[in-house]
């Protein structure tokens, strides 16, 4: 005997303006009635008016209605009062075939305006083959899930058979918590279904926890019939969830922040720093700020003590640079880092940068005789040196060239600038030095002072000097002559008496005394001071200074007492003399 498999799928409520209406999928083109020789089962609508037919194996049952409890007709909607649970079907002798628990939703009111209802569709039963029910919820208008169950259309007692369901997601987003029941028959005997179901009873429950767009899902059912009689398997599709999509994306943005400075400057020169900050991370850091608060001894250009730079909004992956300059009021060694941070808590700190301030320190040393002969040339020896562990650049040595001298000499490379001499040397390692010679000659005697100074870029300029006394060399010539010789008896003689500085320094303290023999008598003197008798001497006052190349002179004047062969002495002292200067002028007297 053929057996009829009725499964009625349960509808599925959804909140929307779309109007429920129960379609069933016929895919045959076979709709009303049926030839009249054949048996079938008839769906009606309130009016008894058949709307479909589908075969049926038992002639017997020649109509199936849609009724509910009460016997009242319902058409092709779910009623809507919530003691009205379930919806039958009937055959003809108005004996229910199977019935299926429905959701309570608002039903038509008659005559309120609405969509049509569409045909119901009903999927045709073959003789062999399977035959697939296919049902789409809420309803077709807004369908969001459609349920195909593909059945075999007969099978034996006691033999494995399977059936199949298949979900479907009809819309063009993904759904949530698809619950699929199946309700078993108690004449069958359920071995297994992949994917594994929950079972509770004769009843059997998948849960699908997300099905994407347009996606499916099939079930697979098997078991056997226990004894000759229809399989009623009843499916239902609840819950499913259509999520409110709204994606918020989560973000992180993080801070870098590098420094860059010279790890050595010189005093003199700007220290330039660069920073660099960047957002490495995800999203937008708002606000952002650079601040570094500076060392003592360290200054912006303006004078202040602190850095801060504005950075705004960095996007994701962007980079603000900032550059300034700073100046040391000092040598010395800085350290520093800086920090960025955003009004949203983000924070980063800069590595430690160090910037060594040097100076370069130079100190210079002149050696030379102390005391020198004029005349002669005199040699002063000049050294500059680093003394520091940086570079001096741009050294020099300027030497100024002392008055009252001739004869300037230099080491090789000097070059005479005005009064300077100027040797260049470049860059000076540290630690080393560098040399010079210079030479003069005196034309006076007195003080020569020599200086010279050395220069490096950025270092402090170093003099030094040396003062050499110069003396000359007293060399006095003393001459004395008579004006006439002979003289006769009772006339006069004069002597004059000269004395010359033919040296190269004063002569000081000049004495001059005159010895008279007794052949002659004291007149008179004059001269450059002023001279007396005493006894048998003749003495002049000294003479305090007597300038080189100068000459100066006394005359003394005797008469002749008697004749004779006499001897005019005079003596000469000086302080430059280590012994007295002697100087006789023979004079004859005569009758």
């Amino acid at each position: 005997m053929k057996k009829l498999l009725i499964i009625p799928l349960f509808l599925l409520v959804f909140g929307s303006s779309c109007s429920f209406i129960e379609r069933i999928r016929q895919p045959s083109s076979e709709t009303g009635l049926a030839e009249p020789d054949r048996a079938e089962e008839f769906f009606w609508n309130k009016d008894r008016e058949p709307i479909a037919g589908a075969p049926i194996a038992e002639p017997d049952r020649a109509e199936a209605f849609f009724w509910n409890r009460d016997r009242e007709p319902t058409a092709v909607a779910p009623i809507a009062e919530p003691d009205r649970a379930e919806t039958f079907f009937w055959n003809k002798d108005r004996e229910p075939i199977a019935a299926a628990p429905i959701r309570a939703v608002r039903a038509p009111i008659m005559g309120e305006r609405g969509p049509t209802p569409a045909r119901p569709e009903l999927v045709a039963m073959s003789e062999s083959g399977t035959s697939i029910i296919s049902r789409t919820y809420p309803w077709p208008e807004c369908g969001i899930i459609r349920l195909d169950k593909d059945v075999p259309n007969e099978v034996e007692p006691d033999k494995p058979f399977d059936y199949s369901i298949k979900v479907t997601n009809l819309m063009d987003t993904t759904v949530t918590h698809v619950v699929i029941t199946e309700n078993l028959p108690d004449n069958f005997n359920f071995i297994s279904a992949n994917p594994t179901a929950q079972k509770d009873a004769n009843k059997l429950m998948w849960e699908i926890e997300s099905l994407g767009p347009k996606a499916s899902r099939q079930i697979t059912v098997s078991g056997t019939a226990t004894h000759a009689d229809s399989l009623g398997h009843y499916t239902t599709v609840v819950t499913p969830i259509i999520p409110a999509y709204a994606e918020i994306k989560i973000v992180q943005p993080k801070l870098i922040l590098t420094k860059i400075a010279p790890e050595e400057v010189l005093l003199c020169d700007p220290i330039p720093v660069r920073f660099v900050v960047t957002n490495s991370g995800t999203g937008s850091a708002h606000n952002v700020r650079i601040v570094e608060t500076l060392p003592p001894g360290l200054r912006t250009s303006e004078g202040k003590s602190e850095l801060v730079f504005d950075a705004g909004t960095l996007m994701a992956g962007q980079s603000q640079q900032f550059s300034t300059e700073l100046q040391a009021t000092k040598a010395g060694r800085y350290a520093g880092k800086a920090v960025a941070s955003s009004t949203t808590g983000l924070r980063a700190e800069s590595p430690v940068t160090t910037t060594v301030v040097s100076l370069p320190v130079l100190a210079i040393r002149m050696t030379g005789p102390e005391r020198l002969n004029i005349g002669r040339p005199v040699t002063y020896e000049i050294t500059v040196t680093n003394e520091s562990d940086v570079p001096a650049k741009d050294a020099a040595i300027e030497g100024t060239i002392p008055e009252g001298v001739t004869s300037v000499k230099a080491t090789a490379g000097a070059k005479l600038s005005g009064s300077k001499l100027v040797w260049k040397f470049g860059t000076l390692a540290p630690n080393s030095s560098k040399n010079i010679l210079v030479s003069y000659t005196p034309t006076k005697a007195g003080t020569l002072v020599n200086s010279a100074t050395g220069t490096a870029y950025c270092a402090e300029t170093v003099t030094s000097s040396m003062r050499t006394s110069v003396t000359g060399i007293p060399a006095l010539l003393l001459e004395v002559v008579d004006v006439e010789d002979p003289i006769r008896v009772g006339s006069r003689a004069t002597y004059v008496i000269s004395v010359t500085n033919q040296g190269s320094a004063p002569a000081t303290n000049i004495r001059i005394a005159c010895d008279l023999e007794d052949y002659v008598r004291y007149v008179s003197s004059a001269g450059a001071t002023a001279g007396a008798m005493n006894g048998t001497t003749v003495r002049f006052l000294p003479l305090g200074s007597l300038p080189p190349k100068t000459k100066v002179a006394w005359r003394v004047v005797v008469a002749a007492l008697r004749p004779g062969d006499t001897r005019f002495k005079v003596i000469l002292n000086a302080d430059q003399l280590s012994r007295p200067v002697e100087e006789n002028e023979a004079t004859l007297l005569y009758e």
